[in-house]
């Protein structure tokens, strides 16, 4: 056990050692802190070097003094020493090596001497602009010549370009501002380069030397006071393109432009001279969404002395005196001079002659043949259907339907050219998408035959091969309109089923996912569809609904409409329905037009003849483009177009329906198929006709009604020859009744063309009338396997006869004629009679015996008198000429419209 004393010792000790440790670590620590903080000068020092520059540091006196600092003034000679080192590297490596980067990047007119292309035009097709532009020369300050190279910024689809002048810099400016714009406009071909200048204190304009320019709308001089009315263009110009881009899923006019291979619209320059001082707020905020917008659509700025904040892309060249500048591309350490201008008059010579080639081609009439392209059919419609059909100053002007501008509304007043930019718009489109990419369907609802010329005619055989469906003179048959919103309906769901199949949303995607199935565009052209809503009615009613849908939901699976009218305000069937119009974003307005555009957009009333105003906005004023549209209508045109597309194609005629003509029974499609027997024609998008079933079940009788004997022949005849048709010879019997003279001829023509096809033929004419009870007794009696058909013409005339009683059972010929209805269907008899009234039916067939006409076609009979033919139902239907209702309560929810063919070929041929 240690003492008290040795316990005392040890504790000294430890303390001495603590002590020499903490001594130790305090001056290391001191010491650290002194490295420290030299090290922090050091650090400054260099950092306020570099800010200004060595060249302006060897001559601050705030710098020399501090080099008393010994610690200082070896990072002085640090920085010289590594100066002269990586110097002397740039100057043998980079330099040569920026050179090399110029030349590659700012080729032809970008960066070579004016001397080597002034006065010569442009040929570059726009599709992608040079990365770099030249705008002067460069040397890293104190230098020599020998180490200068030339100084290039990018301007066109990257970025602007701002100048901050000196007292006395304003020549040098100019030089800069006019070489770089003569350098665009003979790098591309002449109008693919658009200027608009601005100064605020010049009435006359800047660079007079461009001023050439302007007689060809190339160069536009703003008023120094309307600062506004330029920065509004050149932002509702950039609202356009960015729409135009987004319709096919790019962000930027580039890539449109790389995507089509081709320049679809001109890059917009506008030069901007202030004078140092910030513009008001306003102008200030719109000039700064400009500059951060424009690029990607193709609008630059070159400012000089013109504040702009510094959050948008652009290169500054800023004067410090009046021949020598800085640059941001370079900073403060290299001195930049503007090259020296080419001499006045031959600068305007190179504009004249700009303006000249402008001119002249623009004083060429343009023609239908300068919408086509270079090669017919080769474009694919999977994202969108785009084609001009009119020009401005020139440049062509384009419709686009794709899933931004689904849809369009058409409107012009008679002889405005409505038809003939319809006929543009669709040739434009034929020529660039085959059928396997575009389908067309086509109705005019006016009293002509705008679309007639696109089927095979009598003096033309040949058809447009992308038209499926032509319908012409459909005015009074608004069912046919009916029949295609009901087809496109039909066909949307088809799509959606599939897209919803394989999971996707819109028909690009579809047809990525199906590549080996055809999923074309459909494009439905509806010419004056307001004829649609006329009436408030059921069509009306169900035509509203259907339009609605298909706009709607037509955008995302590739159907698109074209509405077309003279006026399209007051039709009351969309009056809180706003889906059709919201959706019709294209909105074409031809001279005089009223209310296509919005209410605000009066550009229409101003139009010239043959222009029209197209706008991809919903009819807002910044989307207008005005374009003058080339004779698409006369001989030679169009009508050339299809030929050679029908030449080059191999696809089926288009199906035509006229309503002003009966169809040929002999065309029709279910008649030469052999169906059975049909009765006329069904207002529908198919070729259909109006079938029956005749079973051997009680009702399968059939009654035509009315007035109209023309029609009512042509319906009897149909049916007896679509039945002749369907069966072989000698398989039935075939019994025409006609107790009215005055028809027995046209009768007789029946029996011989049954005679022909070797049909057997029992003929009663008028003077057989009184034995008509009797041969309905025998009819009855007889046995056969057979199936009988009767054709009782004008039952109502037998009346007379059939009313009397024969002795001794007292029964009628009226009552074997009821028996016969009501019990020959079970026997394989069926009959096909003629009442030239309801009334008349009514007391052919007694108080019970409307169950035996199991289906009936009424002429001139109005739909209030044939709710008890209809199961009770409201018949919807006044008559027309040459038009039918038709029911068969067998298969039918409600009558159908049918249209009585033309037998008279038939008749002949059989």
């Amino acid at each position: 056990m240690l003492g008290r004393g040795e316990r005392r010792n040890r504790a000294e000790q430890a303390l001495h050692q603590l002590r020499a440790v903490l001594n130790r670590a305090l001056g290391a620590a001191a010491g650290e802190r002194e490295r420290a903080e030299a090290l922090k000068r050091q650090l400054e020092f260099e950092q306020s070097v570099q800010r200004i520059g060595l060249a302006q540091a060897s001559r601050d006196e705030d710098i020399l003094e501090r080099l008393s600092d010994p610690a200082l003034a070896a990072v002085w000679a640090k920085i010289t020493a590594d100066r002269d080192t990586s110097y002397a590297e740039w100057h043998r490596d980079g330099l040569g090596a920026v050179r090399d980067l110029v030349a590659a990047e700012a080729t032809g007119p970008a960066g070579r001497p004016w001397e080597e292309w002034l006065g010569r035009l442009g040929d570059d097709p726009g599709v992608a602009a040079p990365r770099l532009w030249r705008i002067g020369t460069a040397q890293v300050a104190h230098a020599g010549p020998e180490h200068g190279f030339p100084l290039a910024v990018p301007l066109l689809d990257a970025a602007h370009l701002r100048l901050n002048s000196a007292p006395g810099s304003r020549a040098a400016v100019d030089a800069i501002v006019e070489t770089v714009l003569l350098r665009m406009l003979s790098t591309f071909a002449p109008g693919m380069v658009r200027l608009h200048l601005w100064d605020i204190g010049h009435l006359t304009g800047p660079l007079p030397n461009l001023h050439p320019l302007t007689a060809a709308g190339l160069m536009v001089v703003h008023d120094p006071t309307r600062l506004d009315d330029l920065l509004a263009h050149l932002a509702g110009h950039i609202r356009k393109v960015h729409a135009n881009a987004m319709r096919v899923n790019r962000t930027s006019l580039r890539e449109v432009c790389v995507a089509a291979g081709r320049r679809v619209e001109p890059w917009r320059v506008a030069v901007l001279f202030g004078n140092g001082e910030r513009m008001d707020d306003e102008q200030y905020r719109e000039l700064n969404r400009v500059a951060r917008t424009g690029p990607d659509a193709g609008v630059h700025l070159i400012l000089v002395d013109v504040p702009v904040s510094a959050n948008s892309p652009m290169e500054t060249v800023t004067f410090v005196d009046a021949e020598t500048a800085t640059s941001s591309m370079t900073g403060p350490g290299v001195v930049v001079r503007a090259d020296p201008p080419a001499p006045p008059a031959i600068v305007g010579r190179a504009a004249a002659l700009i303006r000249d080639d402008v001119v002249a081609r623009r004083g060429r009439p343009r023609s239908f043949a300068d919408l086509l392209p270079e090669v017919l059919g080769q474009e694919s419609s999977r994202d969108e259907l785009r084609t001009p059909v009119g020009f401005d100053e020139g440049d062509p002007v384009e419709v686009v339907l794709g899933d931004a501008t689904p849809h369009a509304l058409v409107a012009g007043p008679s002889g405005s050219g409505k038809t003939n930019f319809l006929y543009a718009m669709l040739g434009g489109f034929a020529a660039r998408y085959p059928p396997s990419e575009l389908e067309l369907y086509l109705l005019d609802f006016k009293e002509g035959v705008s679309f007639a010329g696109l089927t095979p005619g009598r003096k033309d055989p040949s058809w447009l091969p992308q038209a499926k469906l032509v319908g012409v003179n459909v005015n009074t048959d608004r069912e046919f309109g009916l029949a295609l919103l009901r087809y496109l309906a039909q066909e949307l769901a088809r799509r959606a089923e599939a897209a919803k199949r394989q999971e996707v949303t819109k028909l690009a995607e579809l047809r990525d996912a199906e590549p080996d199935r055809d999923w074309p565009r459909i494009v439905a052209v509806i010419d004056e569809f307001q004829a649609l809503f006329v009436g408030r009615d059921q069509i009306t009613q169900q035509a509203a609904t259907l339009l609605e849908d298909v706009a709607r939901r037509g955008r995302s699976q590739g159907i698109h409409l074209v509405l077309a009218s003279q006026d399209i305000a007051g039709i009351e069937a969309f009056w809180g329905k706003p889906a059709v119009y919201d959706q019709c974003t294209l909105r074409i307005a031809m001279p005089k037009a009223k209310r296509v555009l919005s209410t605000e957009n009066t550009a229409a009333l101003s139009l010239p003849r043959w222009h029209a105003v197209l706008n991809h906005d919903s009819g807002v004023p910044h989307g207008n483009e005005t374009a003058h549209v080339p004779d698409a209508s006369s001989r030679g045109t169009f009508d050339a177009l299809q030929h050679r597309l029908w030449q080059d194609t191999n696809t089926a005629a288009p199906r035509l329906f006229d309503g002003a003509h009966q169809p040929d029974l002999t065309g029709a499609a279910d008649f030469t198929a052999r169906k059975g027997p049909i009765l006329g024609q069904i207002i529908d998008v198919d070729d259909r006709s109006a079938t029956l079933r005749l079973d051997p079940v009680p009702g399968r009788n059939v009654a035509v009604i009315g007035t109209a004997t023309a029609d009512a022949l042509s319906i009897m005849d149909t049916a007896v020859l679509s039945l002749a048709r369907s069966h072989v010879p000698e398989t039935c019997e075939f019994h025409l009744w006609c107790p009215v003279e005055a028809m027995a001829e046209h009768v007789a023509r029946v029996k011989q063309a049954l005679l022909r096809a070797k049909h057997k033929v029992e003929f009663r004419s008028g003077e057989d009338a009184g034995k008509l009870a009797e041969v309905i007794a025998t009819l009855t009696e007889q046995q056969t396997d057979k199936p009988r058909y009767v054709f009782f013409y004008a039952v109502d005339a037998a009346h007379q006869w059939l009313e009397h009683k024969q002795p001794p059972l007292m029964i009628s010929g009226l009552d074997r004629l009821r028996s016969l209805l009501k019990n020959g269907p079970s026997a394989r008899i069926h009959t096909f009679g003629w009442w030239r009234g309801i009334s008349r039916l009514k007391d052919t067939l007694g108080f019970s015996g409307a169950d035996d006409i199991g289906a009936w076609v009424a002429l001139d009979v109005q739909g209030a008198d044939l709710s008890t033919l209809a199961a009770g139902q409201f018949v919807d239907w006044s008559p027309r000429p040459h038009r039918a209702v038709f029911f068969d309560r067998s298969t039918h929810s409600k009558p159908e419209i049918l249209i009585p063919f033309d037998t008279s070929a038939a008749l002949e041929a059989s």
